[in-house]
């Protein structure tokens, strides 16, 4: 019997929601999108200039100048999954209904990661994290721990940048949040896990950001946001997320559920799925949009210095890592192919 297709493509947006919260901690540009492919925002250009008991007539003529953002929302398609009929009828479970859970739940976590990459800062919207070094847990080598005092360093970027104070949040990988929570006391957790949240995914609030935790947030190599799926080299260094809620946005287009019953070619039925979103930092500046990203324990290049893969070393003001293990040589430029330039 088929599906019923309506029903599995409300279902697949529906859970979008509650599997990546930061979804709905943001402006909502749903009605922008065109043919559910591309979002177009009218957007006005600059206000007119007032002056103060003006004494030059006439005054000056000009043109505003509109200029509208548009931009084409991200595709995410499962693979087809094949249940042959035998399966149907030996199984002691429903194999379809596994299949479609399996396939809503691969799309939630594309969708979830991708658009905490088509939030990821500018490189001058980058704090990097200042704690103790340990070992790293993206890329090799070691990394400084998430410190409180680094996320204190977003919440005076925020103040000085005039970012309201209410609808402030932070998303945190496991390990990072590790190292922070590791730091607070008693009293600080009590205080911190006080608004727990399962239902919104909230894990706690510190120096006025609200926190939310997952598995993978963002990386970057040197200044760039390394998008997801991509290789990870040796100097990837994971990064938190901060936002203000107005500062960034995203917008849902098509979605569609497919089947294929009875195929003869097959001997059985396919399924797929297809979502389209996308989302983008609002402002031109970046205010109210932040990345913590781990911090290289780096030290000057040294000749004679026995080094490993994963060190960081700062050589004419330029930061490399170690990619294969050696002993430095009299100038750094002959062993140029053993190092790796970060930022």
């Amino acid at each position: 019997m088929a599906i019923q297709r309506e029903i599995w493509e409300q279902e697949i947006v529906e859970n979008l929601w509650p599997a990546n919260p930061h979804l709905n901690l943001c402006v909502n540009a749903d009605q922008y999108v065109l043919q559910g492919k591309v979002v177009h925002i009218p957007n006005a250009g600059a206000a007119p200039v007032t002056q103060k008991n003006r004494t030059s007539l006439p005054a000056s003529v000009a043109r505003r100048q509109d200029i509208d953002v548009t931009y084409a929302l991200d595709e995410y398609t499962s693979d087809p999954v094949l249940i042959v009929n035998a399966d149907k009828a030996e199984l002691s479970y429903d194999k379809r209904s596994s299949v479609l859970a399996d396939t809503q739940q691969s799309i939630n976590e594309s969708v979830g990661v991708m658009m905490l990459y088509n939030w990821a800062p500018m490189a001058s919207r980058i704090l990097r994290t200042s704690g103790a070094a340990v070992p790293a847990h993206v890329g090799i080598g070691s990394r400084r721990k998430f410190a409180l005092s680094d996320l204190k360093k977003a919440q005076k970027q925020f103040n000085i940048d005039n970012v309201p104070t209410d609808g402030r949040y932070a998303i945190i990988d496991a390990e990072m949040m590790d190292q922070l929570t590791d730091q607070l006391t008693e009293t600080q957790y009590r205080d911190f896990s006080s608004v727990i949240d399962p239902a919104t995914g909230v894990v706690g609030r510190l120096y006025g950001f609200t926190l939310l935790s997952r598995s993978q947030v963002l990386s970057y190599v040197g200044l760039n946001a390394v998008e997801p799926g991509t290789a990870v080299s040796p100097a990837t260094c994971a990064a938190a997320l901060c936002w203000h809620t107005s500062s960034v946005e995203r917008a849902l287009g098509a979605v569609n559920f497919f089947e294929k019953e009875g195929d003869p070619q097959y001997y059985g039925d396919i399924y797929s799925a297809l979502v389209r979103l996308g989302g983008r930092i609002r402002r031109s500046d970046g205010k109210g949009v932040l990345a913590i990203v781990q911090g290289a324990e780096s030290t000057p290049w040294a000749s004679g210095t026995k080094y490993i893969a994963g060190q960081f070393v700062v050589s004419n003001v330029l930061t490399y890592i170690c990619i294969a293990d050696h002993t430095a040589s009299a100038a750094f430029e002959t062993d140029a192919a053993k190092w790796k330039i970060v930022e």
